[in-house]
């Protein structure tokens, strides 16, 4: 991608990172160079991020974003693209928040398909698969990195007898009914073993929350379910199809589907105690 291109394209994503909350019905309250998407009801509880062709923020603004997060009981959170406001880290490191970097790749809009992968099918909204499907991410970030860890079927079948696990699933089913995400799933012997959505917005689409069991790792499922939404997403029309890595190594195993590093994502919060 060309540096006009990669510029035109992180355009599009600040775009896209002010109007996902709100199409979710978030409500944005605003903080001069900073906007606070707060959830009503039950819901994903989303974050603050620069205000579109806002200025600079400041550790005080971050400092007043913080204490209304408290006031509200939400998540001291905050999510930006480096390289379209790099004064904001030193904003919030002053403000007493950690910042985690994540590499920030888009598709390549040259790269060839990845053959689909027997196990990977798109889920519906009343798909009997869905309850295990939104609940593996949570396994699999509990147990960060491409490794093959601890957390299996056993566990899977624990956690989604949670009653968590079917808000989750019933919040999924209806983001699903609405066009409003897409889900993909690799299953064998009718046990979900990685997952993964994009959400679309006209046309950009981000790829998020996509897992794999622990247990079940090292066997190409995450590749296959990302190679499935992005097949999906280049027949609905989707014209930028975008990523956040966790790490490094997981962002090599996206760079052999076309993606490509553009910028980094940035999240801050609180440090653990």
């Amino acid at each position: 991608m060309s540096d006009h291109m990669i510029e035109t394209t992180l355009s599009e994503l600040e775009r896209y990172y002010d109007t996902v909350p709100r199409a979710g019905g978030a409500r944005a309250e605003d903080f001069g160079p900073l906007t606070l998407f707060v959830q009503e009801g039950d819901g994903w509880q989303y974050y603050a991020r620069p205000a579109l062709g806002g200025a600079g923020a400041t550790a005080a603004d971050v400092e007043r974003v913080r204490a209304r997060q408290r006031e509200l009981g939400v998540p001291e959170a905050f999510e930006w693209v480096a390289e379209n406001s790099p004064s904001l880290r030193t904003a919030v490191e002053a403000a007493g928040l950690h910042v985690h970097a994540h590499p920030l790749m888009v598709l390549d809009p040259a790269a060839a398909a990845v053959p689909a992968l027997p196990e990977v099918r798109l889920l519906g909204a009343d798909d009997p698969l869905l309850t295990a499907a939104v609940t593996v991410p949570a396994l699999g970030f509990a147990e960060p990195g491409t490794a093959v860890g601890e957390a299996g079927v056993a566990e899977l079948a624990a956690a989604t007898a949670d009653p968590e696990a079917g808000a989750r699933r019933d919040r999924v089913s209806a983001m699903l009914a609405s066009g409003r995400t897409v889900m993909a799933a690799a299953a064998r012997d009718g046990v979900v073993l990685s997952s993964g959505q994009y959400n679309p917005v006209g046309d950009v689409a981000e790829v998020v929350g996509v897992a794999t069991l622990p247990a079940a790792r090292r066997r190409g499922l995450a590749l296959g379910v990302t190679a499935a939404l992005v097949a999906r997403a280049r027949e609905s029309g989707i014209r930028t199809v975008f990523l956040s890595a966790g790490d490094e190594d997981v962002a090599r195993v996206y760079a052999r589907l076309g993606f490509r590093r553009v910028a980094t994502a940035l999240i801050a919060e609180p440090p653990a105690a």
